[in-house]
């Protein structure tokens, strides 16, 4: 086995309840571009560990960063749309650099996501709002100081 194995980033899957809503979303909204499409069933319900699934995904790119978003066709999707709080263990967010928040954030209003416009803070080192996807997940925009 090799003690130094080399590793590159791959992408980060983020489950989604409708996935014509949620590419409109991270493609009009926050500027991802759809490289693909893929479907999957076995083997990959192994690795997944979702017995006998059936999905439909789509991988987008944007500043080099790709993202898979996971529609479950079968047995479909479990939890809410509830946002999860900060200091949950996990993941708890994506980050987007801006340069007008305003603009992005009615983008995202207007693609179907939601705005937390109680988070909206100023600081020394920019304008920050947290808003979230169709489905939940919390978005940070971020605009710096020049």
């Amino acid at each position: 086995m090799n003690p130094n194995p080399t590793m590159s980033f791959s992408h980060i899957g983020i489950c989604i309840s409708n996935l014509e809503r949620s590419v409109r979303f991270y493609t009009e909204a926050l500027g991802f571009v759809l490289k693909h499409y893929v479907e999957g069933g076995p083997p990959f319900d192994v690795l997944a560990e979702v017995p006998e699934m059936k999905i439909r995904a789509g991988f987008f790119e944007r500043d080099g960063v790709t993202i898979e978003l996971l529609s479950y066709e079968r047995p479909g999707v479990v939890g809410t749309d509830e946002r999860r709080p900060m200091n949950q263990l996990g993941l708890t967010h994506l980050s987007l650099i801006v340069n007008d928040i305003d603009a992005v954030v009615d983008r995202i209003v207007k693609c179907g996501g939601r705005v937390l416009s109680h988070t909206r803070v100023k600081s020394p080192v920019g304008d920050m709002i947290f808003c979230t996807d169709p489905d939940g997940v919390r978005v940070e925009l971020w605009q710096r100081v020049d």
